[in-house]
């Protein structure tokens, strides 16, 4: 870290402490202490940044989580595997559990980035939490990466229907019309909230032919998107 990058170099035991209670959250404590205080630095704040580690912990996050897919559900054939980690391992779930850390009262910020929120950023604590995994394995080894991303991705693994999260309700909504030979549906964004940072956007799902109009909510398009699809798709089940 360079000394007066971005923010005040003040960071006192408050900071360790939380960064204490980061590493009992996560369960695991690091030797080398300026890994994870590389992890948590945004490239705002210093160009030593986390962005390499980020790197590293992607590639570790989807290892792990596929080879625990591939073992937990060993009927279930590569399409629908694929679908159920892309449905865990993506920026919503790593903004969720980054939430559930409070990782962003310790990410360090350049002003710009914490004068706009970027500590509620969902890009900014999604890339934190694969620099933490990425800090992980490089301060020790795979084996515990490997147990850091389980202890935080089994209990939702756990949680979830395997199948319901195998589901593109968007894909099911167009294969279900398809087969009832209607015209596919329109997705039109008809508002967005929020700050750039951290915006809601809905969308509007509209079926013409069965007079159904749906809306989606999410913290993207793609989101909202699908949430409005499985209305749909559940509306459309309903008629006989």
């Amino acid at each position: 870290m360079v000394a007066g990058y971005g923010q005040p170099k003040q960071m006192g035991d408050k900071q360790s402490m939380s960064r204490d209670s980061l590493c009992t959250a996560i369960g695991y404590s690091f030797t080398q202490s300026k890994l994870l205080e590389r992890a948590l630095t945004h490239r705002s704040y210093s160009p030593e940044h986390n962005e390499r580690l980020e790197f590293l912990g992607d590639s570790v996050l989807n290892c792990v989580v596929a080879k625990y897919l591939y073992d937990t559900y060993p009927s279930l054939p590569e399409g629908d595997l694929s679908r159920l980690r892309s449905n865990l391992v993506n920026q919503q779930t790593l903004f969720t559990l980054a939430q559930q850390l409070h990782l962003g009262e310790l990410l360090l910020l350049g002003d710009g980035e914490r004068k706009s929120a970027g500590f509620r950023r969902p890009s900014i604590l999604a890339d934190a939490m694969e620099a933490l995994f990425g800090a992980v394995l490089l301060d020790s080894n795979f084996i515990a990466a490997q147990k850091v991303v389980l202890q935080m991705y089994v209990p939702l693994i756990g949680q979830a229907d395997a199948q319901m999260l195998c589901k593109d309700y968007k894909t099911l909504l167009q294969e279900c019309l398809q087969g009832k030979r209607f015209k596919l549906p329109k997705y039109t964004v008809i508002a967005t909230q929020g700050e750039a940072h951290a915006q809601l956007f809905q969308v509007e799902c509209k079926i013409e032919q069965l007079q159904i109009c749906t809306l989606g909510k999410g913290s993207s398009r793609r989101v909202a998107e699908q949430v409005a699809a499985e209305t749909a798709y559940h509306h459309i089940e309903k008629i006989p």
